[in-house]
């Protein structure tokens, strides 16, 4: 395994819709889970968050950093990367 930085956007390669979530998940469901085909070459699976309308295959995104669940009784938040629709594109098009 290597490490290599990777510049936080890409495209949607595929995606689905959970409804069914795994239990540190269903507070979430349903969400859009998506495999993102980063601009740097690989294909990552994260979900998609802040999308306002329809997602499409080839879509634009961009990595942030959310909530992905809450863990423990002691109520521990577990933050991670999910991707929403990239800004740039986004301010380009109004």
């Amino acid at each position: 395994m290597t490490n290599r930085p990777l510049s936080g956007k890409g495209i949607v390669y595929s995606f689905s819709i959970v409804a069914d979530a795994p239990a540190d998940y269903r507070e979430q469901a349903p969400y859009i889970l998506a495999l993102v085909k980063m601009d740097d070459g690989p294909i990552v699976t994260a979900q998609l968050t802040d999308v306002d309308g329809p997602v499409e295959i080839g879509m634009p995104v961009e990595m942030v950093t959310r909530k992905l669940r809450t863990e423990g009784p002691a109520g521990m938040i577990v933050y991670g990367y999910k991707f929403r629709p990239l800004l740039e594109q986004a301010q380009l098009t109004e």
